[in-house]
């Protein structure tokens, strides 16, 4: 019998890997964005594996429209298994050209969009004491960087509230598990349809990791959920290590390099698309179709497709083990040496 998985921000990128992914094994996969031609793609994409897809146009900060699309989800496909936040929007600026009502949108979508997709997954999850939550996240969930104070704030946002929902499921002792996968930079098309007012155009900081990592450590932590989050790429890990030694440090030197390595040499193009307001890939009968973005962005030149810290973080207990035998080892030496 196949799993009921949704997938919010379907239609690129990430969530796209993602979608692609579910269907591989065998899921119906529901799939939750604004974009019409994107959600067709990844549809057709899901469908073409066998498997079955619902593409629904919703817009996650509107919580009626997402727990309407839950409901129907249920009553078309079955009761939901596995549910994915991976909706967002945000601003490529510094605060003070950041307008109040950009925030609030980049907040609406990127914060309280997680909200509501948990709360309409929890809902039904809940009763049946049964379901996995997992919120993709990112290492600026712990580090803020210049440029993007309003996704910071977010990502930063949707962890501390994933950390008291966790314990409030353990303080209950559910059987339904939510988990978090921090992510490093990412080739997705957003770098191409965030609003910015960057003089170049935006770039992931290097380096970048191919969506279909992403997709990979995703699975694992729906299969995985008792692990309350994983870290994708070595980045994340230096970056998160870094800032909880010296933050102060970390400060100093994003405030050097933070601008130029979020930019190319390329001059920003004035007529692109931003999706903070309205998605990017529209539908033909709205007049904004802008294509089919796919999953990648467009650095698949530098993008790598593995991550050797995702490896040692779906691994922790055995590199563990192997650590303590390895030290027990040296002890023993070094204790034959002393005789």
């Amino acid at each position: 019998m196949s799993r009921i998985s949704v997938v919010t921000g379907a239609s690129a990128g990430i969530g796209r890997a993602v979608a692609r992914r579910l269907a591989a094994r065998g899921d119906a996969v529901a799939l939750l964005a604004r974009g019409g031609e994107g959600l067709a793609a990844t549809a057709e994409d899901v469908r073409e594996t066998g498997a079955t897809a619902l593409p629904i146009e919703v817009d996650v900060a509107d919580f009626g429209a997402v727990d309407a699309a839950a409901e129907r989800i249920e009553k078309e496909l079955g009761p939901i298994d596995l549910w994915v936040n991976d909706a967002f929007s945000s601003v490529f600026a510094p605060f003070e050209q950041i307008g109040m009502d950009e925030f609030a949108r980049t907040t609406e979508v990127s914060y309280l969009g997680y909200v509501h997709g948990t709360r309409a997954a929890l809902s039904r999850m809940r009763p049946r004491d049964h379901g996995v939550i997992v919120q993709v996240g990112s290492a600026l969930a712990y580090r803020g960087i210049p440029l993007q104070s309003a996704y910071c704030g977010a990502k930063h946002a949707v962890q501390g509230f994933t950390e008291s929902l966790r314990v409030e499921l353990l303080h209950e002792k559910s059987n339904v598990h939510v988990t978090m996968v921090q992510m490093p930079a990412v080739n997705t098309p957003q770098f191409r349809w965030v609003l910015s007012r960057l003089p170049r155009e935006a770039q992931p900081v290097p380096p970048i990791y191919q969506p279909e990592v992403a997709a990979r450590a995703v699975l694992y932590a729906a299969d995985h959920p008792k692990r309350r989050e994983y870290w994708v790429g070595g980045s994340t890990a230096l970056t998160l290590a870094a800032n909880a030694v010296a933050p102060g440090l970390l400060d100093r030197y994003l405030a050097w390099q933070g601008y130029g390595s979020q930019q190319t040499d390329e001059a920003r193009d004035p007529h692109e698309p931003a999706n903070l307001w309205s998605p990017a890939d529209g539908s033909p009968a709205d007049g904004r179709g802008g294509g089919d973005a796919g999953a990648h962005g467009a650095f698949d030149d530098q993008a790598k497709s593995r991550s050797l810290q995702l490896w040692a973080s779906q691994h922790h207990g055995l590199l563990a083990s192997v650590a303590g035998g390895l030290l027990v080892t040296a002890g023993a030496a070094w204790a034959a040496t002393r005789r």
